[in-house]
Order: C-alpha cells, then sequence, then structure tokens
C-alpha cells in the first residue's frame, strides 16, 4: 500500500530580491509557492549602503535617488506577482547588511512561514566568505529555500 504525503500549506511568504539571475529565479519559486499555497506574498529588497562611498552616502539626493530606484523595482516585482495571479502582495523596503537584516528585523516583522533567496552573491568580500543565502539559511528561525 502506497502512502501519500502532503506538504503543508505556507501562508506567508517572504522572498528577496535584487538584480542577480539567482534572486529572479527565487522570485518565481516564491510566486509559484503563493499560487499553489494561496499564500500572501512579500517581497524585500536591503538596501546596502556599503554599494556607495562616503561622499554619495553623505549627499541626501544620492541615497534618495538609490532609494527611490530601488522602490521602483520593488513596485515592479510587485505588479509581475499580482499579474500572476497572486492575490495579496506587500513590499519591504530595508537597509543595512542583507542577510542579517532579513534575519534579525524582516522575519520578525513580517512572520513568514518561508523564506526564499537566490544562492549566488557576486560582489564584494562576501563571494570569498559566504553569501547572504548562507546567513539567512543558518539564522533564519523559519524554513528556507535557496535558489540556483
Amino acid at each position: 500500500m502506497k502512502k501519500s504525503f502532503e506538504l503543508p500549506k505556507h501562508k506567508n511568504i517572504l522572498v528577496g530580491v535584487d538584480n542577480s539571475a539567482d534572486a529572479q529565479l527565487a522570485f518565481l519559486e516564491a510566486v509559484s509557492h503563493a499560487l499553489d499555497d494561496d499564500s500572501l506574498l512579500h517581497i524585500v529588497t536591503v538596501l546596502e549602503s556599503d554599494d556607495l562611498n562616503v561622499f554619495q552616502v553623505l549627499t541626501k539626493d544620492t541615497l534618495a535617488e538609490k532609494r527611490m530606484k530601488v522602490e521602483k523595482q520593488l513596485q515592479e516585482y510587485k505588479q509581475s506577482a499580482l499579474d500572476a495571479g497572486v492575490k495579496e502582495v506587500h513590499i519591504v523596503l530595508a537597509e543595512g547588511e542583507p542577510g542579517e537584516t532579513i534575519v534579525k528585523d524582516v522575519i520578525p516583522d513580517v512572520k513568514p512561514d518561508l523564506v526564499v533567496v537566490g544562492s549566488a552573491i557576486t560582489k564584494g568580500i562576501g563571494k570569498y566568505l559566504g553569501s547572504q543565502a548562507s546567513y539567512v539559511a543558518k539564522y533564519s528561525p523559519v524554513s528556507v529555500m535557496v535558489v540556483r
């Protein structure tokens, strides 16, 4: 006699996005799960001030311009999810170190039951020390799906 296994449905999914190909795949995976489970989808991007030099950080216009660009990208992701049929989509713009910010700030605030992130990191010292995805997977209090 064959046993049938059924995975529990996720009610609240959080996906981390940026401009990497892996993050875009993570977004598609999260949308697919949100559709299958009829769940709420949160899309997060973490604005990293490390990408800016000291003069750019001190110039409010430069930081505001970068923030507006990231907010626009988040709105585009949100619209894509809604167009795909996800019923409820929220966006989150956080600031700091991505892995740590997602684990310490975003997850406690959003309270997801699944976090979906892309695996790759291609810039900075992080590519030598480990990815943000590995940080999230190691320290997240909820299930994490790493997509590549």
